[in-house]
């Protein structure tokens, strides 16, 4: 054989053996049902058409929310893809169905398989036209911010009923019910569907809510849960639509006291703007209005639509002012820290909500949260502790517990403070209270320590006040007619009432 052709045979032989493998074909829409605790299947829907660089598409995660893939791209005989919900999805052929694995936020892979289904499957129902929108009276609940506890921020849709009532129980014990923390919130994972007569059930975590409604009413406390304006919830559960008569009537007979409803798949249905919104969480309102049982209505919007200039007259009586808090330092003042400026919309009966507390779930320093608690406080939010309630700490229990901060936050004049100033990485914060005085709050937002300080006239005052407190070391302070002045912490703060 001539040598040019024997090496041109072993070149194209080589050529042969050492090419990639064929990328993995994954277009097609494709359903993964995934059993949860209760009995509950939760379906997730994946939309993938090929291109010419590779692959892209959409997931319809947990039959609510659609959003698009990023990142797509091949490795080896696997497709992969992130989504904006930092889930991320690693897709292999396996015969007719593709093998699945999913990582939450990195980690914690949950291997499953998809099957094909025909496109329709995955789209959302057609939605029934809005009702022209119309105020909602008042309810006459929530004079000041309410405070208690919810399920999410710990246990997302693991929560059932027994560890709701130890949840109760150490709410009781530890002093936190005395100390204003009075209702207990069920969050996303508790329905079941719906019976032959359209009416909801929960699911076999909750064999029985108005028994679990009976024990937390027993002990002084009351009892909330949640539910959406569209055909399920963010976890893919039971919501509202189409039913909200119903399921108010529902709610008000297992004795909920509280209801958190979250946008979620009404994205889906409806426009994400002010009059759609306005409309959707006002069919809600007025179903609560006329259901018998008062029952203290939280819109979870994301802030969507300027929702604090309307939130009040869907019958609301606090709105999410900022999409979902992390445990962490850069989320929680991110949030906090831009509230300033619809503070005036808040007041007795409705509310700004930035969002749970992340207090003692262990993202962040004592330090760190002692400013989140602060800040809260001032701003006149919600106090909604998410952590395990059995298991705190005491530095825990006295930062959520501190009854000084507490009644700033609950003060019976409801004005939410403003940012007075910004230097360099330290902020100062004010509000009135009912009887005249100040709520002051220093903080320090920078990662080594600074000096804070004020003037009396900084606050307005011409003259300097009669008694200075801070909050957190629980003494009286001497009054400086200069002002005040205070080294803070990295990521501190100093929580001071004048009187």
């Amino acid at each position: 054989m001539p040598i040019r052709l024997l090496l041109s045979l072993l070149a194209s032989a080589i050529a042969v053996c050492t090419c990639r493998a064929a990328a993995p074909d994954v277009s097609g829409t494709w359903r993964i049902a995934v059993p949860r605790a209760g009995g509950v299947t939760i379906r997730t829907y994946l939309l993938l058409r090929s291109t010419t660089e590779g692959f892209t598409g959409s997931v319809v995660i947990n039959d609510s929310v659609e959003i698009p893939v990023r990142h797509p791209h091949y490795e080896g005989d696997e497709a992969v893809f992130a989504t904006d919900w930092t889930i991320d999805y690693r897709l292999r052929p396996d015969g007719e169905r593709l093998a699945v694995t999913i990582l939450y936020g990195g980690k914690n892979p949950e291997k499953v398989m998809a099957v094909r289904v025909p496109e329709s499957a995955a789209r959302a129902p057609v939605a029934a036209p809005l009702p022209d929108f119309s105020p909602v009276p008042p309810n006459n609940l929530a004079a000041t911010p309410p405070m208690g506890w919810s399920s999410w921020n710990r246990f997302g849709d693991r929560i059932d009923d027994a560890t709701v009532r130890e949840i109760a129980d150490a709410l009781v014990r530890s002093g936190l019910a005395q100390a204003g923390y009075v209702y207990v919130n069920i969050d996303d994972g508790w329905s079941g569907g719906r019976d032959a007569t359209g009416r909801l059930v929960p699911n076999e975590k909750f064999p029985d809510l108005k028994a679990l409604a009976d024990y937390v009413h027993a002990r002084g406390l009351k009892l909330g849960i949640y539910s959406s304006p569209g055909p399920r919830t963010c976890g893919g559960y039971e919501g509202s639509y189409g039913h909200e008569e119903l399921d108010a009537q529902t709610f008000a007979a297992w004795g909920v006291d509280f209801l958190k409803y979250d946008w979620c798949s009404a994205a889906r249905l409806y426009a994400y703007e002010p009059s759609a919104l306005r409309a959707a969480y006002a069919i809600m309102g007025q179903a609560l209005a006329t259901c018998g049982r008062p029952i203290v209505y939280s819109l979870c919007e994301y802030g969507s639509g300027e929702v604090w200039r309307w939130g009040r007259a869907t019958g609301g009586n606090l709105w999410r002012t900022t999409g979902d808090i992390q445990d962490n330092w850069q989320s929680m003042a991110d949030i906090g820290f831009a509230q300033n400026d619809h503070g005036r919309f808040a007041g007795p009966g409705g509310w700004n909500d930035p969002d749970m507390l992340e207090v003692g779930n262990g993202g962040m320093t004592a330090t760190e949260y002692r400013t989140h608690f602060s800040l809260w406080c001032l701003l006149a939010a919600p106090l909604i502790a998410g952590n395990d309630l059995r298991q705190m700490d005491g530095e825990t229990l006295a930062i959520l517990g501190n009854r000084e901060a507490i009644a700033i936050d609950q003060d019976p004049l409801g004005r939410p403070a403003r940012r007075l100033s910004a230097e360099g990485t330290v902020e100062l914060w004010s509000r009135p209270l009912d009887d005249g005085g100040l709520a002051v709050g220093l903080f320090n937002r920078g990662d080594s320590a600074q000096t804070g300080r004020f003037t009396w006239a900084d606050l307005g005052r011409s003259t300097p006040p009669q008694a200075l407190r801070d909050l957190w070391r629980h003494a009286d302070l001497t009054v400086e007619r200069s002002g005040y002045r205070a080294e803070i912490p990295a990521h501190g703060a100093v929580l001071l009432r004048l009187k």
